[in-house]
């Protein structure tokens, strides 16, 4: 356990040394388990998202992907069973120092973890974990709306607008990426459990079942899938494991869940999840608003309410994952061995001599081509060793040297991060091999 904790410290300290993650409001003290993402962390993050789009929206051809509003009608939340006790977790209140507590996460009859005093816990009450605001000038119960608390809704409540818009029909996703919020009693963990997250989602709708093995099937194709995503942006499988959720402990709206752990510094967490939703939220919806959101098919002119089937991916807990699983230190180097598709930089570009007007000068040209195409970062600070330390700790997979032989014969050292292997590319090639790189 030191061992671990001490490599989550590693990973916390790095991430704000080299730019990825800040500690959010710092200079007015900050704010409990809030996080801001800095300029690397900012292009992980962005990649990280891209490389999920690409792969589960605009390389296949039944999923589409939408885009909605943070803030919804709050009758939505009625619907979907997250106004109540369907979305709450039981609370508990320390009498000596009023810290509050996840009930099922706190041993009653030990000490407060937070002041030591024993026998001082309230009896659990429920929470909801919805986070409330208020719209307009005056605040009241006409004008209570909720930040939403899933990314789901608004692409079941637009299901009917998809459908008469675009020409699909189930078995097919809507998608989506977006922030939401969860008043959560005990976050933590670096950006493990924030109160502010943004979520990668798919509602997959699928024809009702005739049998269980209909939607089984379904459901086993995105297990695979997920584990796909896993290997396709570097997160450690070996480090991953399955943990079917108990029926009597699964969400409201689900039948059946397994949520994907990931062996993290601080224990045995859930990664990514995946829930069969069965046809729950469309028929609540159809019910509580009075819009029929049925699909009528056209070959067999059967009506129905499609089942759904949902695989869910957090993108702050695919950041640590990713880099956990990239994280590597041999002694005499600390390297984040990402994936170069993952990478903030594609590339880093070196004069030998930050001195030598003719080298720099190559050398800028050379970014400056580069640049148009890639993210590539410049570095003319200290000696050259330096300088591949400091991008290996960023995880850029390669650095380009431009020295004197440069000047005569057009090409450049290449230094691969992960193996550190150097040789010399002709500049013409430069574009195709990082190119190269980013789809193996």
């Amino acid at each position: 356990m030191p061992q671990e904790q001490e490599l989550m410290e590693k990973i916390v300290s790095l991430c704000k040394r080299r730019g990825f993650v800040y500690p959010g409001s710092e200079i007015y003290g900050g704010l409990a388990n809030s996080w801001d993402y800095g300029p690397l962390g900012t292009e992980l993050r962005r990649n990280i998202k891209d490389a999920w789009w690409k792969r589960f929206v605009q390389r296949r051809t039944d999923i589409v992907g939408i885009e909605t509003a943070v803030i919804m009608n709050p009758k939505v939340w009625v619907a979907s069973g997250h106004v109540g006790e369907g979305f709450a977790d039981p609370l508990v209140e320390c009498k000596n120092c009023h810290e509050r507590f996840r009930a099922d996460q706190i041993d009653a009859a030990a000490p407060c973890p937070s002041c030591g005093k024993k026998d001082t816990f309230t009896e659990p009450r429920m929470f909801n974990i919805l986070m409330k605001t208020f719209l307009g000038a005056v605040e009241g119960e006409k004008s209570e709306a909720y930040l939403r608390g899933e990314t789901a809704q608004g692409m079941f409540v637009n299901f009917k607008n998809v459908l008469d818009s675009n020409r699909v029909k189930p078995p097919f996703g809507i998608a989506q990426i977006g922030k939401a919020f969860r008043n959560e009693i005990t976050p933590g963990n670096f950006i493990f459990r924030t109160r502010e997250f943004e979520q990668m989602e798919i509602e997959y709708f699928i024809a009702p079942p005739k049998t269980d093995a209909d939607w089984q099937a379904v459901f086993e194709m995105w297990r695979n899938e997920m584990y796909g995503w896993m290997r396709a942006v570097g997160i450690d499988t070996a480090q991953a494991s399955e943990f079917e959720v108990p029926a009597e402990e699964c969400a409201h709206y689900s039948k059946r869940t397994i949520d994907f752990m990931f062996a993290f510094p601080f224990g045995v967490k859930e990664l990514y999840g995946l829930a069969y939703r069965t046809d729950f939220d469309l028929k609540n919806h159809t019910e509580q608003s009075g819009q029929d959101l049925s699909y009528l098919d056209p070959e067999t002119n059967e009506r129905y309410i499609p089942h759904c089937i949902e695989p869910t991916w957090g993108v702050d807990r695919t950041v640590l994952a990713v880099l956990l699983s990239a994280y590597a230190n041999d002694g005499e180097r600390t390297v984040l061995k990402l994936n170069p598709s993952l990478a903030p930089y594609k590339a880093a570009v070196f004069p030998l001599l930050r001195n030598k007007p003719e080298l720099v000068a190559k050398a800028q040209q050379i970014y400056d081509t580069l640049r148009t195409k890639y993210a590539i970062a410049w570095d003319d600070r200290g000696n050259i060793g330096k300088r591949y330390l400091a991008q290996d700790e960023i995880g850029t997979p390669a650095c380009i040297t431009i020295d004197f032989d440069t000047l005569e014969n057009e090409t450049v050292t290449v230094r691969d991060r992960d193996t550190k292997e150097q040789k010399r590319v002709a500049i013409s090639e430069l574009s195709a091999l990082i190119g190269a790189s980013l789809e193996a």
